[in-house]
């Protein structure tokens, strides 16, 4: 029989956070590489992708209820189970006549269920170790989540590329491909269902239960009195503004034939140059990031982060006005590009630890969160459109055009000097 308590934690906590890193890049990154090898338009591309963004923007107003009406253990074993539901949907769906309503419809599941199963999982993180093992495992939950992302940036889109070539039938390359993620997470679901430990303090709590909506209220009432709440606000919207846009367009600017003014770049090398050499700058900028503020604090760097999350986005201005063929040239520049992101990225994630502090610093920073998926949302839906309108090459001059908006909020940022160095 499982102790209650955080029993062999390596058995159980690097199989949960990559489960909950594969859907978010699935719905987010996989699909619209999916959806422009199937030949759906950049317009309708960016504008359906990015509503998926939806229930990540309401995840602050489900939480609550993920955390009353059942264990969090069951949340998580039941959304492993409806993700790979989900992924099955897209699967099937495929060879039919209306596969991109179908498909939407199931990607739709996938991101309410990977919403919920990381409000689950995050909670059962700290309910299931003890604060020592909390802080030791931290690192080792972010890399197996880096990892799921390696997977469905790199690895599975290299597997749809294979499989284009080998059977000469992309709908048939997909199918197989999310059907295989689709039987992955049904091995999740029956291995996390023996294997996660049922921690004694992972229960439903009826007092909650009869208070939820007045805590949840208040709560809410007492972000928005936060001291600077609106020039926060506006921070969180505004300063990935030019990325919201540029991560529709750059897979589908990489695909598009030369005649389309894109770069003609085949699935499999779509795979290896996001994947892989994306992935690695990816996370070498959030690593050396978070060293950087840690000497220096958040407020030093604030500038220099600022312009490492947008300056290097000249690069697809480049590549749009240069079509480069050398597929080394274009990985190296897409390689700069998510080194400064990485970087850059670090004072968001700290702004929004910095504005979150307080007495309910745990809910507030979901509400953090779903203010940085509006801002992602609402930009990413039009993208499509005015890339098709304009042009790839104006649309990256635009992209540059939308990164001003983040420098000129930082003058009315207020933050303590001494926040994020450590000490």
């Amino acid at each position: 029989m499982q102790k209650n308590n955080n029993e062999k934690p390596w058995q159980w906590i690097p199989s949960l956070y990559f489960a909950e890193g594969l859907p978010y890049v699935i719905v987010m990154t996989l699909s619209v590489i999916f959806y422009k090898r199937m030949g759906i338009s950049n317009t309708d591309i960016a504008l359906y992708t990015s509503w998926l963004y939806l229930p990540w923007v309401l995840k602050p107003l489900w939480s609550p209820f993920v955390d009353i009406i059942k264990t969090k253990r069951w949340w998580i074993v039941i959304m492993q189970l409806f993700i790979g539901v989900g992924l099955a949907g897209v699967a099937f769906t495929i060879p039919l006549p209306h596969y991109f309503q179908f498909t939407l419809a199931f990607f739709w599941l996938l991101a309410f269920s990977s919403a919920t199963h990381d409000i689950a999982a995050d909670g059962f993180y700290m309910l299931a170790l003890s604060e020592q093992n909390q802080s030791y495992f931290v690192g080792i939950r972010s890399t197996f989540y880096r990892i799921a992302m390696l997977t469905g940036q790199g690895l599975l889109v290299i597997v749809a590329g294979y499989f284009e070539v080998s059977t000469g039938d992309i709908s048939l390359a997909w199918s197989i491909v999310f059907g295989i993620i689709a039987v992955l997470f049904v091995l999740f679901f029956i291995y996390h269902r023996f294997m996660l430990p049922r921690p004694t303090s992972d229960k439903i709590n009826a007092k909650a239960q009869e208070n939820i909506f007045k805590e949840f209220l208040a709560t809410f009432i007492e972000f928005f009195k936060k001291k600077e709440i609106g020039v926060a606000i506006i921070f969180l919207m505004v300063y990935r503004l030019g990325e919201s846009q540029l991560v529709k367009l750059a897979s589908p600017f990489m695909l598009d034939t030369r005649e389309l003014n894109g770069l003609g770049l085949t699935t499999t090398e779509i795979g290896v140059i996001y994947g892989t050499v994306g992935i690695i700058a990816l996370s070498l900028g959030g690593i050396i990031g978070g060293i950087a503020a840690s000497k220096k604090g958040l407020k030093y760097w604030l500038w220099w982060m600022v312009i490492a999350m947008n300056l290097p986005n000249l690069v697809y201005v480049y590549l749009s006005y240069a079509m480069p063929t050398s597929v080394w040239l274009i990985g190296t520049s897409v390689a700069v590009e998510q080194f400064g992101y990485g970087f850059g990225f670090t004072a968001y994630m700290l702004y929004m630890i910095y504005i979150s502090d307080g007495k309910h610093k745990t809910a507030h920073f979901a509400l953090t969160t779903g203010f940085m998926a509006l801002g992602m949302m609402i930009p990413g839906m039009i993208s499509g459109w005015l890339q098709e309108l304009i042009g790839y090459q104006h649309f990256f001059i635009w992209v540059m055009v939308c990164t001003i908006p983040g420098f000129a909020v930082i003058p009315f940022l207020n933050i303590d000097k001494e926040f994020g160095r450590k000490n």
